[in-house]
């Protein structure tokens, strides 16, 4: 029986905000603006084993990032608790992870760093990276400068080329020109082609998460409406999506 790769339970993530408030009520009253509070996970717990491909789907605003940067440590559980058993784990996503004032090949650097490899690693690995993003000479130039494709590029490159464990990608596969496009979408084949490791993606893309996915978890306003094998749980979103637009 296959070990657990990741483990949630009862998950909180609380986003807070101040109410908008005129320039005029705050240049003429005193009160203080309030603090507004937003549940985007509300206490949800799953398992997923090792070697197990999930993905996540539900209408936008249901908390599938927001859960997807949790796994990935970007942001810190209000309540609960996430354990990665002693793994590595990745996340590919545009602009995340980034120092715009950095260039291509300096963010290579940090995020390498980042994801736990060494220096030496990294710029073994370099040319591999530069070569396979496409981004020619703009892996000098700053990344504030780069369009979301090139975002999304070297956000790729970086994860599939450092392989780690846990592999948590967002919505990657559907970002870029057609040619990368399909070469990103071989050489994911090709890394969940590996038994061992552990891959999460978020996608809307149907047929995305048919191809490729052993379960699903349908995320619906901050919980699991469904975790279970990838066609049941597509059937039944699809048929709560139809029934919710009538």
């Amino acid at each position: 029986m296959r070990a657990d790769a990741i483990t949630v339970k009862d998950l909180k993530i609380v986003y807070r905000s101040l109410q908008s408030q005129s320039i005029k009520k705050s240049l003429f009253k005193a009160k203080k603006s309030k603090r507004g509070n937003f549940e985007a996970i509300k206490g949800i717990s799953f398992s997923i084993k090792e070697g197990e491909i999930v993905g996540i789907i539900g209408k936008n605003g249901s908390g599938k990032s927001t859960l997807l940067r949790a796994l990935a440590n970007i942001f810190a559980p209000d309540e609960g608790s996430i354990h990665i058993h002693e793994h590595t784990i990745s996340l590919m996503a545009i602009g995340v992870g980034f120092q715009p004032s950095l260039t291509g090949r300096e963010n290579i650097m940090l995020s390498g760093m980042l994801l736990g490899f060494e220096e030496e690693m990294i710029r073994k690995k370099m040319n591999e990276i530069i070569e396979f993003s496409e981004l020619g000479s703009f892996i000098d130039v700053p990344v504030k400068n780069y369009s979301s494709g090139m975002h999304s590029k070297l956000a790729f490159s970086i994860t599939s080329v450092l392989e780690t464990d846990i592999m948590l990608v967002d919505e990657v596969l559907s970002v870029g020109d057609a040619r990368f496009k399909k070469k990103s979408e071989e050489k994911m084949k090709s890394l969940i082609g590996d038994k061992h490791r552990t891959v999460v993606i978020v996608s809307h893309s149907i047929s995305t998460l048919s191809k490729l996915c052993d379960k699903v978890i349908w995320m619906h306003e901050g919980e699991i409406k469904m975790y279970d094998e990838t066609q049941k749980v597509l059937y039944e979103y699809l048929e709560f999506m139809g029934a919710d637009e009538k």
